[in-house]
């Protein structure tokens, strides 16, 4: 597997592998989609955009997950990891994890210091919290029916810096 930015041609596959994984709704699709846009929308990537993309690949050069994440606004060293995806049929095999753990690095080498995540209260989405508990997220916060009737927000957070994976950090 090879970790490296999205390119303008994988906007087909973002949203193939978003589909296949059945995780999300049609509106939010077309919101990754947007978000991929504002970045490939021209030949190359915008400088400075808000948004980051980070893509593995198999050894065929096909996309098998991607993260996207950014910068959040009028903060000091606080980034959003707004996206995470993994086509189910790569899933398991630790595409989710070094994507994550991407991130994390690049964000730790520009002096970042904390790492939000946002996800939903359903059942169907127990898995994705574990993983990321096990990746030494912690859950900083929940809003009550936030989505929607019974689908709360559950926002996640890691310190980066000098840590140990597996281990929450406040």
């Amino acid at each position: 597997m090879r970790l490296a930015p999205l390119r303008t041609d994988d906007r087909g596959r973002v949203s193939e592998l978003l589909i296949a994984t059945a995780a999300f709704s049609a509106d939010e699709i077309g919101v990754a989609l947007e978000l991929f846009d504002d970045v490939y929308g021209q030949a190359e990537p915008s400088e400075g955009a808000d948004y980051e993309f980070v893509g593995a690949y198999d050894d065929a050069g096909r996309l098998l997950g991607y993260a996207c994440f950014g910068a959040t606004p009028a903060t000091e060293g606080t980034y959003d990891l707004y996206w995470l995806a993994v086509h189910p049929a790569a899933q398991g095999r630790g595409a989710g994890r070094a994507l994550v753990r991407w991130v994390e690095q690049e964000l730790e080498r520009r002096g970042a210091r904390l790492l939000v995540v946002e996800t939903s209260s359903r059942t169907d989405y127990a898995h994705t919290r574990e993983f990321y508990a096990r990746g030494g997220y912690i859950e900083a916060a929940r809003v009550r029916d936030f989505y929607a009737p019974a689908d709360g927000r559950i926002i996640l957070t890691t310190r980066l810096g000098a840590r140990e994976v597996g281990v929450a950090t406040r």
